[in-house]
């Protein structure tokens, strides 16, 4: 059986719960399942049984502030080992990193910054891009394999967004973003795994909840599977669910030719 990982960024994991995300969860059954944006506590979760499925493990880290941000990991396999932050106190506080580690192979939820709310966060976002670019070439050289699943927060091609001639001054495709992750996919060597398996255009993973952007497909694919150069032959196929809407993102799967 191929490993299935799933991503989902679900903007509030007690509304994505209420949409009907964990009865999604319950028949599709990924093997890892990697959320961002819990807007949560892991206090404000425990003893309610929907949050911890059977046959999952799972794990959080959240942001410092409530209601703000954090990561989670949901595995059908106890990870031999957890790993929750990068060391960075400014990135760490906010909840935006957790790891989990099967043998040589690791699975990581992430979440980039956003800079949508204004300069001060676009300044935050980019002064954290530098650092992370090293921290991930040394990661591809350690001698272990990554999948680093997440909301990346950013748009890297015209295809991956639909009115890309009218965001090319948004936070999110900004040049300067954009050129980042051809180094992240260039110099640093990391793979888009959902492009080895799928070059059509119109596939987002993000529609504005303004307007008609979801009936209209007017979105954003800012949502990858990142992963190292090892794993780029085991990439067997990739699926964004949009037949039910959890919150303004899709949860996005990949099988992988793997075992944990």
């Amino acid at each position: 059986m191929p490993l299935r990982i799933t991503t989902a960024n679900l903007n509030g994991i007690r509304a994505a719960a209420r949409n009907g995300f964990f009865s999604w969860l319950a028949r599709e059954r990924p093997d890892v399942l990697c959320v961002q944006e819990t807007k949560a506590q892991r206090a404000q979760l425990d003893g309610n049984g929907l949050y911890f499925p059977d046959g999952y493990h799972a794990f959080f880290h959240d942001a410092e502030k409530r209601g703000y941000s954090g990561v989670a990991l949901y595995t059908r396999q106890q990870p031999d080992e957890l790993r929750t932050g990068l060391g960075w106190p400014e990135i760490d506080s906010e909840g935006r990193w957790i790891e989990a580690r099967f043998g040589k192979l690791s699975v990581i939820s992430f979440y980039m910054p956003s800079g949508t709310s204004g300069e001060e966060r676009q300044s935050f976002k980019y002064a954290f891009m530098e650092p992370l670019l090293d921290y991930l070439k040394a990661l591809r050289d350690d001698n272990r394999e990554y999948i680093i699943c997440g909301d990346w927060n950013i748009a890297h091609k015209p295809i991956d967004l639909k009115n890309w001639r009218a965001n090319q001054k948004n936070s999110g495709f900004l040049p300067e973003e954009r050129a980042w992750l051809d180094r992240l996919f260039g110099e640093a060597g990391f793979v888009d795994a959902f492009r080895l398996v799928n070059a059509q255009a119109e596939q987002y993973t993000w529609w504005s909840f303004r307007g008609r952007a979801w009936e209209n497909n007017t979105g954003w694919r800012i949502d990858y599977h990142v992963i190292t150069p090892g794993l780029r032959e085991r990439v067997r196929s990739a699926e964004i669910y949009t037949a039910e809407r959890f919150s303004d993102h899709a949860p996005l799967t990949l099988c992988y030719d793997l075992e944990l």
